[in-house]
């Protein structure tokens, strides 16, 4: 049905109409609300100065709150949610909120344009009360650039937080929120129009089959982590939009029948818990795509749909024998992208170690029996157009002995199946050679346990994350 935009803004219900929803989220604070808090800096989801919380209802009632980048959300995207600012944190009469003390404390801030999405990610990470380790707070805080201070004072401010008792005034709006999201947990989903401009938002997925039958034209957007960018870098006007994020059935993360099941809308941070459960690696490559705030936005369902030849999870997901479920209008087919793997390893070259594109994403499913390989599952991201496997290795492989002669007598095949691309990432030949130097990482970390090939950072993560 046709309808303005609800949601909760700082405790408050707030109702929009006739805005393009195609606006970002930033762009309703800073122009509409005056919240001039928020910042812009990037507009592309990279340095964390406009992060804000978002909120929603979960089965059991409470508010899960997560960090977003507000600069490359719409605002259909909020309907239904809460939004925390930074102008929310200060209790009445202008006493700081813990998260905003401790920084003034640790001398965490110097010209403060970075500010305020350093506090909202400490906020974030320190809502549940507990202690964190020093690796979860280098997380927490991967997605908030700063120019001038040093992470030090900052990191510390995280830890000192942790001790201090959530004021009575946060609570208090916290309460009002639940109030009000439980409320408007019983809107249907709407057609927002603004002028010539309309975004869907459907709840089911038989709601939008319906939808995108009628609209195939429309922009599908999810986590926005990409379209937002068509936006405010490349200055995109989207008239038709159907926002996928209500769409409770393509929500879930669950096992069935002893295989795993990921809806297309399931957020990086919805999937993570599970898959490291299951395979750790995958679980420390999705550690390494965007940051919090991306991970929060964005979906394992986009990462496949966009098509990016340098996408970090369609090689696991090809490597672990996904399978992927298609649906037009009533009518669904399946797509393979084996068993469960027990020996999967995922590796991610960047320049930087934490938020950064993938210069080459190689991941390795090899089962060895009695000595040989019996299947062999390899794929590449950014060595191609698209994600692809290595299939002329695959099957060099196959058969033969699990040993240094046979790996080595391996590596020129890559050149059968590879002409890799040259970027500002990588050249051809740093790929080539990425490529052939990962299959021997593979070997090793295989027949030779404990020779650290890892760095500490994962492994200590990597424990925390599976303890």
């Amino acid at each position: 049905m046709d309808g303005p935009l609800t949601f909760v803004l700082n405790g408050e219900r707030e109702t929009i109409s006739g805005i393009s929803p195609d606006t970002t989220l930033l762009t309703f604070l800073r122009r509409h609300k005056r919240l001039t808090g928020t910042k812009e800096g990037c507009a592309e989801g990279d340095c964390g100065a406009c992060t804000v919380l978002a909120g929603e209802l979960t089965d059991d009632g409470s508010i899960l709150y997560r960090p977003i980048n507000s600069c490359i959300q719409f605002l259909p995207m909020v309907h239904g949610k809460s939004v925390v600012t930074v102008e929310a944190l200060a209790g009445p009469d202008g006493q700081l909120h813990p998260a905003q003390q401790a920084i003034v404390d640790h001398h965490g801030s110097q010209c403060g344009f970075c500010t305020p999405g350093f506090v909202m990610s400490l906020y974030a990470l320190g809502l549940d009360g507990q202690a964190r380790s020093r690796q979860e707070i280098t997380d927490a805080l991967a997605g908030n650039l700063c120019r001038c201070t040093g992470y030090g004072p900052l990191i510390t401010a995280a830890q000192d937080m942790a001790s201090a008792t959530r004021p009575q005034w946060d609570l208090k709006r916290q309460a009002r929120e639940q109030e009000l999201l439980e409320d408007m947990a019983r809107d249907a989903g709407v057609e927002y129009r603004a002028g010539n401009a309309i975004c869907f938002t459907p709840s089911t997925g038989d709601e939008l089959a319906e939808i995108y039958a009628a609209h195939p034209d429309a922009t599908l957007v999810a986590g926005a982590t990409d379209v937002g960018l068509w936006v405010t870098k490349q200055h995109r006007i989207l008239k038709k939009i159907i926002y996928l994020g209500r769409v409770r059935d393509l929500q879930s993360v669950q096992a069935v029948n002893g295989r795993l099941r990921i809806g297309a809308t399931a957020t990086y941070s919805d999937a993570t818990a599970v898959i490291v459960r299951n395979w750790p690696d995958f679980g420390e490559l999705i550690r390494r795509i965007g940051a919090a705030q991306v991970r929060s936005a964005g979906t394992i369902g986009g990462n496949i749909a966009n098509g990016s030849p340098i996408g970090d999870t369609p090689p696991a997901l090809i490597a672990l024998g996904a399978t992927l479920v298609l649906r037009c209008a009533e009518s669904r087919r399946e797509i393979p992208l084996a068993d469960d793997p027990t020996q999967l390893r995922c590796y991610k070259i960047s320049k930087r170690f934490d938020q950064d594109i993938s210069a080459l994403c190689g991941c390795f499913n090899i089962g060895v029996g009695e000595g040989k390989v019996s299947e062999a599952r390899i794929a590449f991201g950014g060595m191609a157009g698209i994600p692809k496997r290595a299939s002329h290795v695959e099957q060099f492989l196959a058969g033969k002995a699990w040993s240094q002669e046979t790996i080595t007598a391996a590596l020129p095949v890559f050149e059968q199946d590879f002409i890799p691309l040259t970027d500002m990432r990588a050249s051809a030949a740093y790929r080539m050679s990425a490529a052939k130097n990962l299959l021997r990482r593979y070997f090793i970390e295989r027949s030779k346990a404990g020779t650290g090939t890892r760095l500490a950072g994962e492994s200590a993560q990597l424990q925390e994350l599976t303890a």
